[in-house]
């Protein structure tokens, strides 16, 4: 895939990888790296300049169209709550029961949030969800994308408001409760990179390498730099702690 912001050099370039069924591939980077623009591009949200997409081997036309539930589901680097109740902000006019709806929020880590809700559920959000903390907004916006069931779950950097030990159970919980689920992340922190089958790094644009973690630690210098400075929370850089 290629895209260029119009009047730029910025975006992606030639940008071509796979993504197996029921994988965790992480895409990572530093700022400006042209992350967010490659999800945005696969996704169809912005018009490639040339490039395909390819589900089990089907060739997507209106990736626009395609990459919405039940096939995928997606969430920006802020996203969106509405002025309701937070049990119509998952729901989103969605028919499932209590009981789902509890499920997606025990794995999108909200439970214990939810169980200080006086009014649980029916508790409102405000305006753009200002009455919950930016980690409650990013967990709310996973919950409502597991309890659609899609295929493919698409995270924009969905842990940046996120302690350390809270994004380890949320990657957890994810592939305990459903370890057919793919998933494409955007994140640079340890507890991502850790979980992922696949990591690709991306470099003013371009794809500097894929691989797992090990491999990567050997052989890419950016993953080397990114990870040394990204803290972990155990105080040390080894790929196999916590």
């Amino acid at each position: 895939l290629t895209f260029h912001y119009p009047g730029t050099e910025h975006g992606i370039d030639d940008v071509s990888f796979d993504i197996e069924r029921g994988s965790f591939t992480v895409v990572t980077g530093r700022i400006g790296s042209g992350k967010t623009t490659l999800i945005r591009a696969i996704l169809g949200l912005v018009a490639t300049e040339h490039g395909e997409r390819t589900w089990n081997g089907m060739l997507i036309e209106e990736p626009d169209r395609f990459f919405v539930p039940p096939h995928s589901a997606y969430t920006p680097q802020v996203p969106k709550l509405f002025s309701m109740s937070l049990r119509d902000n998952l729901l989103m006019g969605l028919g499932v029961s209590d009981e789902e709806l509890v499920a997606a929020i025990e794995t999108a880590v909200m439970g214990p949030d939810l169980a200080h809700m006086p009014a649980g559920l029916d508790t409102q959000v405000g305006p753009q969800g200002v009455r919950l903390s930016g980690g409650q907004v990013q967990r709310t916006a996973a919950a409502r994308m597991l309890v659609r069931k899609p295929d493919l779950l698409v995270f924009d950097d969905l842990s940046s408001a996120l302690d350390v030990d809270t994004e380890k159970r949320l990657w957890e919980g994810l592939l305990r409760d459903d370890p057919s689920i793919t998933s494409l992340v955007v994140s640079h922190r340890h507890p991502a990179l850790r979980r992922a089958d696949q990591i690709i790094v991306m470099v003013g644009g371009r794809v500097e390498s894929i691989g797992t973690l090990d491999d990567l630690l050997r052989t890419s210098p950016e993953l080397q730099r990114l990870w040394v400075g990204e803290p972990n929370g155990n105080g040390n850089g080894n790929p196999a702690g916590s």
